[in-house]
């Protein structure tokens, strides 16, 4: 896959004003085309001794790019700000627009937070328990342009609720779901799990990969739309499905990667210990009218387990598992369930790099390694590696070098 040259305008990112107090993109000090070379060494340095790493597809424009934008709440001199927390000290620096969230909105959190404060409503204080408003999460669909805006709550004791949700309605008609969630945790942006819609059905419908996906305010959805269809492109090409193979979707969140590659499996397993996700996994997989799909609610390494049991063939494994990688209860089964492929995603180089290990002592040999730019700014970085079984009947060989 040819890398898309990055945009000679995005040079010296300099322009954003919040970077030095707000510190959430540390690569704010490099022009873009050194952000890739960083990054590109990190995963070179990390994964190179498993074989030739290919070039990192970064982003033609890698501002403005994510779908899920975020803002917490503060009263500071008696008006009302909404901005992001600082890295070092957790506190609110106001902020009136993100470089890297989407324009319409970080337009949006900004008529939230005025209508809000001509509403006369405070920002929830931690300290002094008082106040309501915590933080709002918009949710854009790039494909669809639809819209979710979830309100977060200490309680549910909205005074003017209604009039402040019209007027929200009225000066963001682009909006198309609103949603209230009451949270009263100690932690920070964190949703709770009290939610009521008050306007719109409460979700969201995107396009990936040509398939159609249903958000919902708590599921997990890469943030990144242009650079997951290429992410997943990527995996899906790297298993070399046939129409003949039983897949794993391992950590299959609301089944995006599975979903994807249904067309191209006989049959496909998912499995996510997130209840919610599996719910709308399983809507998606109605909704893209997919019958050789199937998905369970449970741990992805006791799912694992329970399949070396049953005694289940396996083909191909995709596993993309959260940061801290796979446990060794989901890896000894893996090995054990001893499928063709595994296609690991990663958002960490340095666990997958641990499992790679575990793997790669335990019948596997890594056959292409791929980085992937999809959080630019910030020193995160996602691969995609192939490992094929050495003890498969009929070996897999699969090109070392990357295309």
């Amino acid at each position: 896959m040819e890398q898309k040259k990055a945009n000679p305008k995005v040079k010296n990112v300099s322009q954003c004003p919040y970077c030095k107090k707000c510190g959430g993109c540390s690569l704010q000090n490099m022009d873009y085309e050194r952000q890739l070379k960083f990054k590109q060494s990190i995963v070179n340095r990390l994964l190179g001794d498993f074989g030739r790493v290919g070039k990192i597809i970064g982003m033609k424009d890698p501002r403005n790019y994510r779908n899920k934008a975020q803002a917490s709440f503060v009263n500071l001199h008696g008006k009302l700000f909404s901005g992001v927390y600082q890295s070092k000290t957790g506190k609110t620096v106001p902020v009136e627009s993100c470089m890297i969230q989407d324009e319409i909105s970080n337009r949006i959190i900004s008529e939230i937070t005025r209508l809000a404060s001509s509403f006369k409503i405070k920002a929830y204080n931690p300290e002094t328990e008082t106040g309501i408003l915590r933080h709002v999460l918009i949710r854009r669909a790039f494909a669809t342009n639809e819209i979710m805006a979830v309100i977060v709550l200490r309680e549910d004791n909205l005074k003017n609720e209604k009039s402040f949700i019209n007027a929200i309605l009225s000066h963001c008609p682009e909006i198309t779901t609103i949603v209230i969630n009451i949270s009263k945790s100690r932690r920070k942006l964190v949703l709770g799990s009290e939610s009521r819609t008050v306007y719109g059905n409460g979700t969201i419908t995107d396009i990936l990969c040509g398939k159609k996906f249903i958000i919902s305010p708590r599921s997990f959805y890469q943030i990144n739309p242009v650079q997951t269809h290429k992410l997943y492109e990527t995996a899906i090409s790297f298993a070399g499905l046939t129409g003949n193979e039983t897949v794993i979707d391992a950590y299959c969140g609301i089944g995006t990667i599975g979903i994807a590659a249904s067309s191209a499996a006989k049959r496909v397993i998912g499995a996510d210990s997130n209840t919610d996700a599996i719910a709308d996994a399983e809507e998606n997989a109605k909704l893209n009218k997919i019958e050789n799909i199937e998905f369970y609610p449970c741990d992805a390494g006791d799912f694992m387990e329970d399949l070396t049991f049953s005694g289940e063939r396996v083909d191909v494994v995709f596993m993309d598992p959260p940061r801290a990688g796979s446990d060794k209860k989901f890896l000894s089964c893996a090995v054990k369930l001893s499928p063709e492929k595994i296609v690991y995603i990663s958002c960490n180089p340095e666990t997958q790099r641990r499992d790679l290990f575990f793997l790669t002592k335990h019948g596997y040999k890594v056959k292409k390694i791929r980085p992937f730019d999809m959080f630019p700014f910030t020193a995160h970085v996602e691969t995609v590696v192939l490992l094929s079984n050495l003890n498969a009947k009929q070996h897999i060989e699969a090109e070392l070098n990357p295309n």
